[in-house]
């Protein structure tokens, strides 16, 4: 789905001074589609993401983005104890000064193992220009997990290169590490994982990108989506008893018409408690062409069952239960403001509950006392962008972000939640950004949404 993108789109990035947190809270739950907030109060920007455990941490590697440009600025990487909260490390591998992965290059799809055999941390990628037309399979290295990694070229095949794109990597239970790329090839890497053995399976998934693989009860499951651009579609798998195949195509892991519950699989994490084991799918919802701050996160828990993998319903907030493989979900107190707007600018329209604007630059304002807020929106083909600005009573901004209300299929979801704050006074501003997601690709099919409307159905404060 990762676009190879004609059209590039630009907009302005706002920057904005934030008050350091004081007092606030931990999240206690897994929350998808949502922009998730670090310690700073700063979106947790880091896509086509993996997650590597050391020690009692777990470490997040995943594509830093900007809202202007899809270049290349570098990976970033997050540290925590739970998979709820977390920290902002740095950008492990920045933009290089030239090469595969300088300025006006593509970095993406980023993944970490660690190589058995030398203690090494090994980092691949997918490097290309601005139009993809250019793909490498890139690699760096790091003696520590969150250290600096250096990149050390072009990834090589009996001394070639790979003319690959969107890539993932499996590490199986015996420590042999593998490269999955589009179009279904499984390449085995070496003892030091820094070059390709031999190809184990290709050609498999003909039209498939952003591979993700992982291992249940001796049975391998491979996902792919198709492409679509940034476009989310209904991802699909195959299985096998060996990488070598034969490769069974199974179809669709989530219901028909969800779009893989509006997202594009990148990883799948297992969380190993014992002998039990729970499966993290992750996906990401892309939000081009702002895809720094808009672009979320959707986690969800695998179900296995008989030979077969699935998503069967959408958890909006969950979380691993204590000292096992097992999840729950989460539920949380709220109270509904939606009724108790203070400050409105510009045109908004009250229909069915809901107030919505298509007008730039219009605002509508929530003040409230407590800890969090939430957003409840109508997303659709004629939703765009608005930006959210939250501050204290002292009238310092806290947290600002843009959310993304598009989606291909018309719904109701939570669009924003906020880090859990000190008890305060707080006034939330959505105002209406008059842009929305529009892409076009190489074939010059074009994507994205059709109108600006912002649609709030709820806002809400957690008790």
């Amino acid at each position: 789905m990762k676009a190879k993108i004609i059209i590039l789109l630009c907009v302005c990035a706002t920057l904005v001074s934030f008050t350091a947190p004081k007092g606030g809270g931990k999240t206690r739950a897994i929350h998808s589609g949502v922009a998730w907030f670090d310690r700073s109060n700063r979106e947790v920007n880091a896509h086509g993401a993996c997650i590597v455990k050391e020690g009692d941490l777990y470490y997040l590697f995943g594509e830093c983005h900007t809202d202007t440009s899809n270049a290349f600025i570098g990976f970033s990487c997050y540290s925590s104890p739970d998979l709820m909260n977390w920290q902002f490390e740095k950008l492990v591998l920045p933009l290089q000064k030239e090469g595969l992965l300088g300025p006006n290059r593509v970095g993406e799809r980023v993944k970490v193992m660690k190589c058995p055999t030398t203690g090494e941390f090994v980092m691949y990628m997918h490097t290309d220009n601005l139009f993809y037309k250019d793909p490498h399979i890139g690699y760096a290295t790091c003696q520590t997990i969150n250290g600096d990694y250096q990149f050390q070229g072009e990834l090589l095949h009996n001394g070639k290169y790979l003319h690959r794109w969107d890539m993932g990597t499996f590490q199986d239970t015996d420590g042999k590490g593998y490269l999955l790329t589009h179009e279904g090839f499984i390449y085995e890497l070496t003892d030091d994982y820094k070059s390709v053995k031999r190809i184990m399976s290709g050609d498999i998934a003909h039209g498939g990108e952003s591979p993700a693989m992982f291992k249940k009860d001796g049975t391998y499951f491979w996902m792919f989506s198709n492409k679509t651009s940034w476009e989310r579609n209904d991802n699909y798998y195959f299985t096998s008893a060996s990488l070598e195949g034969p490769w069974v195509k199974q179809g669709l892991f989530a219901p028909e018409g969800t779009l893989t519950w509006n997202s594009q699989c990148s990883f799948v994490f297992p969380i190993v408690n014992g002998t039990d084991t729970l499966h993290l799918y992750m996906g990401d919802r892309w939000s081009y062409p702002r895809q720094g701050t808009a672009a979320t996160q959707v986690w969800q828990p695998i179900t296995v069952q008989d030979g077969k993998m699935s998503i069967p319903t959408y958890q909006d907030a969950w979380a691993v239960k204590k000292a096992s493989a097992q999840w729950q979900a989460v539920s949380s107190k709220t109270k509904s403001i939606q009724d108790k707007a203070v400050i409105v600018h510009g045109s908004w329209e009250a229909e069915k509950g809901t107030q919505r604007s298509k007008e730039k630059g219009a605002t509508i304002s929530y003040t409230f006392k407590g800890k969090q807020i939430g957003l409840k929106a109508v997303s659709n083909t004629t939703s765009g962008y608005a930006s959210l600005t939250l501050r204290n009573s002292k009238n310092e901004v806290v947290l600002h972000t843009n959310v993304d209300f598009y989606s291909l299929y018309a719904h109701s979801a939570q669009k924003f939640l906020s880090p859990v704050l000190a008890n305060d006074t707080y006034t939330l501003t959505i105002e209406v950004l008059g842009e929305h997601p529009k892409w076009s690709d190489k074939t010059r099919a074009n994507y994205g949404s059709t109108n600006d409307y912002v649609i709030i159905e709820d806002v809400f404060t957690v008790l």
